[in-house]
């Protein structure tokens, strides 16, 4: 990752007479707003006192009731620097080359031109915000961006997504002891993500018919040096015949005693694609020390795996979970730990820092072994908010929001999610620990307040 002298985003907490806010500076003149809705405010009145234009409220938040604003919900506030007011005749790439930029800028900047595939005649795109600097880039620096997706991702979704990942792992190719590859349906993926000058990267993992992770079928694999060999073989074949940048790992809950001999499978692979010019990725389980005990650690040997694939993806989520009691799914206080554990056993540049797209809506009282949350999307969280008029509020040490409310049957609930503070506090750790960047899981649902902060503060790579 290539980062400037100057690049720490400074962020302020500041109150400015009935509304508060926080106020990400830029270096070179341009800032962010991310606005705490406040009881009584409107999108007018959020509009007036930051001298915008409420369509532009709306437009970059994709807001879906922006006339009932929920007290706590964040409004991402940017400043157009150069527009351009769509003509007939008009093409992406003719406006790109008037004003001296790419198509993918501009898609980041418009995401929602993927919901039409056209341009509107009369409909205004941004060029470029305040802060952009046309030489250096943004403030901190370039990152890489995975993004994880399934085959049946809405397509819409997927474009509207595309512009902002460097890679896209489709999940999963499956296999069996004896070395035959299970493949998933992605021949529209393939193209669909290199048409957007996306890497596509194929995901391995050992799963049984029912999706679940199995460790059985990775440990007849792992010992049966034919099927390992035919496995590996295939997938080369695989990568070459379907057009694909690499291949992402995802082996979780391997046995302890598998431990180096799923080490070598990665090195034999790793010696097998290499030459080929193939990435190797590999997804390891959210540690915080060597001796970290448990099914899903100990076989995840950080600085063995680390010193032999391209990119570690390390899973900085999903301490709330489905089964589990209610809390933030990636607290900012334990994802810190994880990368300050796995800076020190792998290089800073090989590491993807998990970020989720998903949030969780628990019944109460959570019941160990009963309860179980549904899983929602973050847009869809704040809409669940105003259904029940409810207000949100921000876990200070988690760093993310979350509220309560009661159902129409009187079940109390609370929902953790994410919005743009909490996306803001996580990605904050990229340039303090000079990580690679990031790795979404997954991409099903657009979040837009998440790209606006992470388009807003990074350049992302693009390889292809």
């Amino acid at each position: 990752m290539q980062l400037g002298t100057n690049f720490f985003t400074i962020a302020f907490y500041v109150a400015y007479n009935d509304y508060k806010c926080y106020l990400l500076t830029r270096e070179n003149g341009g800032f962010m707003i991310i606005h705490v809705v406040q009881p009584g405010e409107t999108i007018g009145s959020i509009a007036e006192k930051y001298d915008v234009t409420t369509n532009r409220l709306i437009t970059d938040n994709e807001l879906p009731n922006p006339n009932n604003l929920v007290v706590g919900q964040n409004i991402v506030v940017l400043y157009p620097a150069v527009t351009h007011i769509v003509e007939i005749g008009d093409t992406l790439y003719e406006i790109a080359q008037k004003y001296g930029v790419t198509p993918t800028q501009i898609l980041q900047n418009n995401p929602k031109i993927a919901e039409s595939d056209v341009l509107i005649p009369g409909e205004e795109l941004v060029i470029t915000y305040e802060g952009d600097n046309e030489t250096d880039g943004k403030t901190i620096g370039n990152i890489v961006i995975n993004g994880y997706a399934y085959p049946f991702i809405d397509r819409t979704v997927l474009k509207k997504t595309l512009p902002y990942l460097t890679y896209l792992s489709l999940f999963t190719y499956g296999f069996t002891p004896e070395g035959d590859l299970i493949p998933i349906d992605d021949k529209e993926l393939i193209q669909i993500a290199r048409s957007y000058g996306v890497a596509p990267i194929m995901m391995l993992a050992p799963m049984t018919k029912e999706g679940a992770f199995s460790n059985a079928i990775a440990h007849a694999m792992f010992i049966n040096p034919v099927g390992q060999d035919k496995l590996i073989n295939n997938i080369l074949a695989m990568l070459e015949a379907k057009n694909y940048a690499g291949i992402d790992i995802d082996f979780e809950f391997v046995l302890p005693e598998d431990k180096q001999l799923f080490i070598d499978f990665i090195a034999k692979l790793k010696s097998k694609l290499e030459p080929e010019g193939y990435i190797v990725l590999a997804a390891l389980a959210p540690k915080t020390s060597a001796t970290q005990a448990g099914l899903l650690y100990e076989a995840h040997d950080y600085a063995a795996i680390g010193a032999i694939v391209d990119l570690v993806l390390l899973m900085t989520y999903e301490w709330g979970y489905t089964y589990g009691p209610p809390m933030a799914t990636a607290p900012v206080n334990n994802v810190r730990q994880v990368l300050e554990y796995g800076v020190s056993e792998i290089s800073p540049e090989k590491i993807l820092m998990g970020l989720p797209n998903y949030a969780y809506d628990w019944p109460l009282p959570f019941i160990r072994g009963k309860s179980v949350a549904e899983s929602i999307g973050n847009v869809e969280a704040v809409q669940r908010a105003l259904e029940h008029k409810v207000d949100i509020q921000f876990d200070p040490v988690a760093q993310a929001p979350y509220y309560y409310y009661t159902d129409a049957q009187g079940v109390a609930h609370v929902v953790w999610f994410d919005d743009a503070s909490s996306i803001q506090a996580k990605v904050k750790l990229i340039p303090e620990l000079g990580l690679n960047g990031i790795g979404y899981w997954q991409i099903m649902k657009f979040f837009p307040q998440s790209w606006l902060v992470i388009n807003t503060l990074f350049n992302i790579e693009k390889v292809v």
